[in-house]
C-alpha cells in the first residue's frame, strides 16, 4: 500500500511539473510574439503515457494560461480532466505526433513571423549563414505540402511521418513545430529557430548574396553546439522561469 501511494504521489508530482512548465512556455510564447490570438498549440504528454496530453482550453489566450487551467484530452479529443475543449487542429496534429513520434513529449506548433516568412519562400531551406544557424544543421524536417487546415486525423499522421525523428519541422506556407523530450528542449529550439530566421531575413533583405558556411565547418560547429545542448537548454529554461516567477508568478496557479 505504501509503495502504491508513493507511486501515485510521484505521478502527481510529475504532472504538476509538466503543468507548470507548459504554462510557462505559453506565457513566453506570448512574450516573444509567437502566439496567434487564441490559436496555435503547445502541448505535452501526461507523464507515463502517449495517448493523453495537456493542452490549453480553446478560447484562452496564451497569456491567460496557468498550470491549473490546462486540460487533459485523449486521442479522441475527449476532455478527461479540466474544463473546456481542445481546438480541432490541435487535436489532429498533436494526438498523432505524441503517439507516433517518440521524441515528441512536448510539441510547440506556432506561426511566428520570421519562421513563417521562410516557409513562404520558393527556396525555403535555412542556409548555414551564422553560428546559430548551425544549431539546426541536419536537424530540420521540411514539410513541403500545404493542403489546408488540419481538419482530420490523417493530416496529423501525415505531418508525423514528415517529422520522422527530427526535432524541428518547417511547414510550407504555414509555420513551425519543435518537438522534444522536455518543454525546456522544445522551447530552446523554438527560440533559436525564430531568432535565426529573423537574422536570415535581414541578410536576404540587404540584397547582398549570403555568405554560406561550408559543410565541414557547419557539421563540426553543429556537433560542438549539440555537446552542450542539454545543459544549455536546461539553464536557459531555468533562467526564463525566474523571469516569470518575478513578473508573472500566476502562471503557476
Amino acid at each position: 500500500m505504501a509503495t502504491a501511494l508513493r507511486e501515485v504521489g510521484t505521478a502527481v508530482d510529475a504532472e504538476r511539473q509538466v503543468r507548470v512548465d507548459l504554462a510557462a512556455v505559453h506565457r513566453l510564447a506570448h512574450r516573444f510574439g509567437w502566439d496567434d490570438n487564441i490559436f496555435n498549440h503547445l502541448t505535452h504528454t501526461v507523464p507515463g503515457r502517449t495517448d493523453r496530453f495537456l493542452v490549453k482550453a480553446h478560447g484562452l489566450l496564451m497569456s491567460e494560461v496557468t498550470a491549473s487551467n490546462l486540460i487533459v484530452v485523449d486521442q479522441d479529443g475527449t476532455t478527461v480532466q479540466g474544463e473546456g475543449t481542445v481546438e480541432r487542429s490541435a487535436l489532429h496534429i498533436h494526438a498523432a505526433m505524441h503517439l507516433g513520434a517518440p521524441q515528441a513529449a512536448c510539441i510547440l506548433h506556432v506561426h511566428p513571423p520570421y519562421a513563417t516568412w521562410l516557409t513562404c519562400l520558393q527556396d525555403n531551406r535555412l542556409k548555414m549563414t551564422n553560428q546559430n544557424t548551425m544549431r539546426f544543421y541536419d536537424r530540420i524536417a521540411y514539410d513541403d505540402h500545404y493542403g489546408g487546415l488540419a481538419t482530420a486525423r490523417a493530416e496529423g499522421e501525415r505531418m508525423t511521418k514528415a517529422l520522422g525523428n527530427h526535432s524541428v519541422m518547417m511547414h510550407a506556407n504555414h509555420g513551425a513545430t519543435t518537438a522534444g523530450p522536455t518543454v525546456a528542449a522544445a522551447f530552446y529550439d523554438l527560440y533559436y529557430l525564430e531568432k535565426i530566421c529573423q537574422e536570415y531575413f535581414l541578410v536576404v533583405s540587404s540584397g547582398a548574396a549570403p555568405r554560406v558556411i561550408d559543410e565541414k565547418t557547419a557539421a563540426q560547429v553543429a556537433k560542438d553546439l549539440m555537446d552542450e545542448y542539454e545543459e544549455g537548454s536546461a539553464m536557459t529554461w531555468a533562467a526564463w522561469k525566474r523571469v516569470l516567477d518575478r513578473e508573472e508568478p500566476d502562471y503557476k496557479d
